[in-house]
């Protein structure tokens, strides 16, 4: 784990902790004198600092991981309800009729990851939707709601044809409208972040702290200094940007969330359930950096 660079903060962190590595070296060299005048500061002011400031640290990570952890059990909604609403397309009618619905619930997942991580979503929505929806989804804002729409339209359509009776209908469209419960919830986790002076405030702690810690631990440690002072920006540097990561669930970096790999993965169970052989790879954190 000492040396695990995957999946790492340290590349976003590094040229901060040279920074502080710089500084508190000369701090060294210059025995805490700046323009011949030495600055006295003692480890008391730091540890009393330091405690408020790991609590507010603790607080934020934990705001963060709470919006991350609730996104992932949302996107698990999407392959219950999804599985539970292909399961009763494919068992009430036949797999001809069902396999265009079935299809559809997979184009919503992906819909709706496109969506949040701000692309269109062209090549799989036209991969698994008819050429007439595709191209009425596609001209759509919200894509994903615009499958939600004609999923729904499908469910009556076969209603009205005597193919499901009411009440198998109101089974689906239940599984349905947990769909559109979990994609709101998403929506509402993406689109409002947290108090943007959560990270104004950590942001100006975390870098003064640093800053003048070396001139607070020279006199105790002297030459010690540069690597102490590093290890403790490192902590709450790290700290800082797990925080700042993992608050916006839906995206790219690598400690986000596997949308990727969860889309294909729900994808392949609805379709394996019309018989389908030929089913997408399923994606693992090694092949898609947790994409």
């Amino acid at each position: 784990m000492l040396f695990v660079v995957r999946g790492s903060i340290l590349h976003r962190i590094t040229p901060q902790l040279l920074c502080i590595l710089l500084l508190s070296v000369l701090v060294v060299a210059f025995h805490g004198q700046l323009l011949h005048h030495k600055i006295t500061l003692t480890a008391v002011p730091f540890s009393l600092v330091g405690v408020a400031l790991a609590i507010f640290l603790g607080f934020r990570n934990s705001a963060s991981y709470d919006r991350y952890w609730e996104a992932r059990k949302l996107w698990g909604r999407l392959l219950t309800d999804a599985r539970s609403a292909a399961r009763l397309a494919v068992t009430m009618t036949d797999v001809a009729t069902a396999r265009p619905f079935v299809l559809g619930l997979a184009a919503f997942v992906h819909a709706a990851r496109h969506q949040f991580r701000g692309r269109s979503g062209e090549d799989d929505l036209r991969r698994l939707l008819p050429a007439e929806v595709a191209d009425e989804v596609l001209s759509r804002r919200f894509a994903a709601m615009a499958v939600l729409l004609w999923l729904s339209r499908w469910v009556r359509e076969q209603r009205d044809a005597g193919r499901l009776d009411s009440v198998l209908a109101m089974q689906i469209d239940q599984s349905l409208t947990g769909l559109n419960d979990a994609y709101g919830g998403c929506e509402r986790i993406a689109y409002t972040p947290l108090p943007f002076t959560y990270s104004v405030i950590l942001h100006r702690t975390v870098y003064l702290y640093c800053l003048m810690l070396p001139f607070g631990l020279l006199d105790s440690i002297g030459v010690m200094t540069p690597l102490m002072v590093t290890f403790v920006a490192y902590t709450f540097f790290a700290i800082e940007a797990l925080g700042d990561e993992i608050e916006e669930p839906f995206g790219t970096s690598p400690n986000d969330l596997a949308l990727d790999a969860m889309s294909v993965n729900i994808e392949a169970s609805v379709r394996e359930l019309l018989g389908d052989r030929d089913l997408p790879a399923p994606l693992r954190p090694v092949d898609c950096v947790l994409t």
